[in-house]
């Protein structure tokens, strides 16, 4: 059985201007032959930019969130292939923002990833429960639901990887117990519809916590928000995620 792929990836959200590539050049810069895969994921704005700033490194490029049409009248909104014209290799869907801001479903989600996977694009397919679903006992059967709707049929190890980020966890600076992760991260391993399918765990992961979280079995690599904006801190995690 192959074994999931190391991946640090770094989401941008809402953050970032031309100016600030620069330290997506940093990153590159200091991590010339790594041992782990390395993306970033900014706003639309700066995708085509930040890939051409980064090209011929190992700093892959993604973006936040694509539509699951490949053209159309949809004021605002940016398809699979246009992400993948712009240089990006990667796309994130159903973040647990958008979930809630923009009221997406597992449907969705799995919608938007049969666009990405036929542009070529690897999907990050986000899961996790609310604060409220952890209190009532149900994390496991909230994230496996989320996982089994949200990735479609012929989802594999190389179009697709699973994030689970505890919505109660991100940019709170709280974190489940490396006992809490260890738990659903088995549970997501045992039901992916490939094995070696890589599991990121996201959630205030920051250069003091990274080691131990990347101790945990099955989890292969972290979604890193804030801690991502900054080359000398998420260089760190990504060193952790090395050296793991």
């Amino acid at each position: 059985m192959s074994e999931a792929c190391k991946l640090a990836a770094g989401n941008w959200k809402m953050n970032g201007l031309r100016a600030d590539i620069e330290e997506a050049r940093r990153l590159a810069t200091l991590f010339k032959e790594p041992s782990c895969g390395i993306l970033l994921c900014p706003p639309a704005t700066l995708v085509a930019a930040m890939a051409d700033a980064v090209s011929g490194s190992r700093v892959m490029v993604g973006g936040q969130d694509c539509h699951a049409h490949v053209s159309g009248a949809h004021t605002g909104d940016i398809s699979a292939q246009m992400l993948a014209d712009s240089g990006a290799r990667h796309v994130i869907l159903g973040h647990s923002e958008r979930r809630t801001d923009h009221g997406e479903t597992s449907a969705s989600v799995a919608a938007k990833a049969v666009a990405a996977h036929a542009a070529g694009l690897v999907t990050i397919i986000c899961i996790g429960e609310t604060e409220a679903q952890r209190d009532a006992g149900d994390t496991l059967a909230v994230v496996l639901s989320q996982l089994q709707a949200s990735v479609p049929e012929g989802g594999n190890a190389a179009n697709t990887v699973i994030a689970y980020e505890p919505v109660w966890a991100i940019g709170t600076g709280r974190t489940p117990t490396l006992e809490q992760i260890a738990e659903v991260h088995d549970a997501l391993r045992a039901a992916l519809p490939d094995a070696a399918i890589s599991l990121l765990y996201g959630g205030s992961v920051k250069p003091g916590n990274a080691a131990e979280i990347f101790a945990i079995g099955n989890v292969d690599g972290a979604l890193v928000g804030g801690a991502s904006l900054k080359a000398a801190e998420f260089g760190a995690i990504i060193s952790a995620l090395e050296e793991a």
